[in-house]
């Protein structure tokens, strides 16, 4: 597991189905870094409730009433990008796979995957990475390489130090580990991410690491595919 000292991760779990959700508390009760701070059974309550209660990841069902949850994670996405999605499904399909990584989300977990994977999952999601089920992690490297879309400048328009933290993100590093490795402040990583997001028109850590791979930046199994 990944270590975040004391501190617990507040998360949200939305399904709209009482059961499952009375099902994975229980499942993630022995984890005790993690947080449940809520529920919620639509994508409407879901993205209120995740600005509401300040949820740090949201875990995530895609099948639901009215607004599903893959619109949610969208909406969450643009109106409170802070809010990280673990998307949690039954489904295996590519063209499930890459419509998750087009609405934002960071993580893709089946719903018959052991307690111990989704926890996984939940923290290093948390700490600023991605993960894709084993099931799903070929789909997931397939779209990236088939779409990955042109950025606006080349590698050589960044400067040395956004080049760095560039690796750093793409190969899954937490913005406090990026911090301790350049001996800078977390505030100072995340302002060199919003610059590199600007410059290249990538707008999330998914289209970055794609972006680093394709550029030859990191090598393949560095990068957290896990994403």
């Amino acid at each position: 597991m990944i270590s975040h000292g004391t501190k617990q991760i507040r998360l949200l779990l939305v399904d709209d189905h009482s059961l499952m959700r009375e099902g994975i508390r229980s499942s993630l009760a022995q984890y005790p870094l993690l947080e449940i701070i809520g529920e919620a059974s639509t994508g409407e309550e879901a993205v209120r409730k995740a600005k509401e209660l300040l949820a740090e990841v949201v875990l995530m069902d895609i099948n639901m009433p009215g607004m599903n949850g893959l619109e949610a994670t969208e909406l969450l996405h643009r109106e409170a990008p802070e809010v990280k999605v673990v998307m949690l499904t039954v489904h295996k399909r590519a063209e499930y796979v890459r419509k998750i990584i087009q609405c934002g989300a960071r993580g893709y977990v089946l719903k018959d995957a052991a307690a111990q994977e989704l926890a996984h999952a939940i923290e290093l999601v948390a700490a600023g990475g991605s993960f894709f089920s084993p099931e799903v992690n070929e789909c997931a490297l397939d779209f990236c390489f088939k779409t990955a879309k042109h950025p606006r400048c080349s590698p050589g328009s960044l400067s040395g130090r956004e080049l760095e933290v560039l690796k750093f993100v793409a190969e899954g590093c937490s913005t406090k580990e990026i911090a301790s490795q350049m001996n800078v402040t977390s505030r100072t990583v995340e302002t060199f991410r919003e610059r590199i997001m600007t410059k290249l028109g990538i707008h999330n850590i998914a289209g970055l690491t794609r972006y680093a791979i394709s550029e030859g930046l990191i090598e393949l199994d560095s990068a957290p595919f896990s994403l």
